[in-house]
């Protein structure tokens, strides 16, 4: 009985024997995958911006008031009226005119014909509509992508549009929040009827830009230990090794590779790297933006 049990189990162990071997040699027919993910270098264009926000205001508005205590004779104007500078608004009992010191559309009217009024009230507005800006704040850093002329682009999520504009100004004198010391820079807008006072938009501003440039996909360039950036390539014999590289410009997505590597070349990269590439360093402390 005892040498019965003990075949048995000599039979037991063989079988697995067999069956450890035959999977170790399926196991080796089969193909290893590479830990490499891959892509090409290629020649293109880049733009990095600079990027800010704020809201759409009027270049000129004028809030008509009372000067001193008056009874209104008649009011020349109505709500919607598009009057010029030095146009009659609003005529007192006692003979007098009062006028638009702006070119504009006459709107919130407050006053109605034989009313008397006290000396500092309300009595309607001209707002110029035709030449609207807007205003953002420009940390001390960004200073040296602003300058007077430079265009702009603008954009309002609200209406889907972009439109272009133009720095009319920049103030002279800084004002700290917080410990950051900001500017304010004007941009004027190009005339465009669907754009209203009020209005967010975020404004992008060229901070750099090449063009026929090798680029690389940010994910693709890792950093040694001493924060320089390399990629990995296929020598001669077919192994990945290291290939140092300088770099440019980027805009968050693409990065510009100034040498050690060329148009066409293939490198490679594991998902991890790609998930740590959010990493390398930015172009500007401002700086966001897509290909050109």
């Amino acid at each position: 009985m005892k040498k019965h049990k003990s075949k048995v189990k000599w039979i037991i162990l063989g079988l697995v024997a067999v069956a450890v071997t035959v999977g170790g040699i399926t196991f080796l027919k089969e193909p290893t995958e590479l830990p490499y993910e891959s892509v090409v270098a290629q020649t293109g264009d880049l733009t990095t911006y600079y990027s800010f926000t704020g809201n759409v205001e009027t270049t000129d508005r004028q809030t008509v008031t009372s000067e001193k205590m008056m009874q209104i004779s008649e009011i020349k104007v109505k709500e919607g009226d598009l009057v010029k500078e030095g146009t009659v608004l609003i005529r007192t009992t006692a003979g007098e005119d009062i006028k638009s010191k702006i070119q504009g559309e006459i709107v919130n009217i407050n006053i109605e014909e034989k009313a008397q009024v006290m000396a500092g009230t309300k009595l309607l507005e001209v707002v110029d509509y035709n030449n609207l800006q807007i205003k953002v704040k420009v940390d001390e850093y960004d200073l040296t992508a602003i300058e007077k002329g430079k265009e702009a682009t603008i954009k309002f999520g609200a209406i889907n549009k972009e439109i272009k504009g133009n720095i009319s100004s920049i103030s002279k004198e800084g004002q700290i929040i917080n410990g950051v010391t900001f500017f304010t820079a004007i941009i004027d807008l190009e005339d465009d009827e669907s754009v209203r006072i009020g209005m967010s938009a975020e404004v992008k501003i060229i901070s750099n830009q090449v063009s026929g440039i090798v680029t690389l996909p940010i994910t693709a360039v890792q950093f040694d230990e001493n924060n320089k950036p390399y990629v990995l390539k296929k020598d001669e014999s077919g192994t990945v090794t290291r290939a140092e590289i300088a770099t440019g410009i980027n805009d968050g997505i693409v990065v510009e590779v100034k040498s050690g590597l060329e148009s066409g070349e293939t490198v490679y990269y594991t998902k991890t790297a790609a998930k740590e590439g959010t990493k390398f360093p930015s172009g500007g402390m401002n700086n966001t933006g897509g290909d050109d």
